[in-house]
């Protein structure tokens, strides 16, 4: 089985969110997926099989499935226009959080994805703790969304991994207004085996329609400031549907020669 190591958000190698695509004809077995995710050690393993008009998606950190995951969708697109239906510009992907439509413009590739309601909850002690710094509001939608009063505070902090899973949210987010770009934020998802997420794009489904309501804008730069960095281009659309795009980087193609259908 051919996989590919694809950086995501980025237009040069070893910068971005780097994630494994894997394209099949049929399913491995749930075991086997776990197992190769494991020993990737990257925050996102996405698996393809044909379906239909496009391609059933299945995304795996190294120590669960989830349901969205951006940057591995991003890699994805990248993999099946350049390298599986070479000149194509437009793909499907049916997954667990609906269709996703991805189409490429120029370098970047479009992903239309699904936002979520977002609401305020009290900011706690347990947050401040957790990030190193007290938060100046918090949302909380599929993730948790802290806001923090500058830049400086959420490039410098080095959040307690052991603190943040105990908090609500898939991912645990902090952002801040940018000096140059919208935003700027990072990601942390310990509870999944991924301490810090280099490039998120599914944390910005939540994060840019924040920021765009905060900033009265339909169009948001983001910046996510992890020692990778990558750099998202967000439009909110209508029915609850927001538009991120970015570009993207081969890096390695390998052979996967163990077995991968075993229970």
């Amino acid at each position: 089985m051919k996989q590919y190591i694809v950086d995501a958000f980025t237009a040069v190698p070893f910068a971005g969110n780097p994630a494994a695509v894997c394209v099949m004809e049929t399913w491995p077995s749930e075991t086997a997926m776990k197992k190769l995710a494991m020993e990737n050690s990257l925050s996102e393993t996405a698996y393809l099989v044909p379906e239909g008009d496009g391609y059933r998606l299945r995304w795996f950190t190294p120590k669960a499935e989830v349901e969205l995951c951006g940057h591995a969708t991003l890699a994805s697109s990248f993999v099946i226009m350049n390298h599986i239906r070479p000149g194509s510009r437009e793909v499907t992907f049916h997954t667990v959080s609906g269709d996703l439509h991805v189409v490429k413009e120029e370098n970047r590739y479009v992903m239309d994805l699904p936002r979520y309601p977002l609401h305020e909850i009290p900011v706690s002690d347990e947050m401040e703790a957790a990030f190193g710094y007290r938060p100046v509001k918090a949302i909380l939608g599929l993730d948790l969304i802290c806001v923090f009063e500058n830049e400086e505070q959420v490039r410098s902090m080095n959040p307690d991994q052991k603190l943040l899973a105990g908090l609500s949210g898939r991912l645990q987010n902090a952002t801040a207004r940018g000096r140059e770009t919208d935003c700027v934020s990072r990601s942390f998802c310990p509870e999944l085996a991924v301490p810090e997420d280099p490039v998120c794009g599914s944390a910005h489904c939540q994060i840019a329609d924040y920021w765009a309501k905060v900033l009265n804008r339909q169009v948001i730069e983001a910046y996510q400031a992890s020692a990778r960095g990558g750099y998202l281009h967000c439009e909110i659309r209508e029915n609850s549907r927001i538009a991120i795009s970015g570009e993207a980087v081969l890096v390695a193609v390998s052979e996967v020669l163990a077995p991968m259908t075993e229970e």
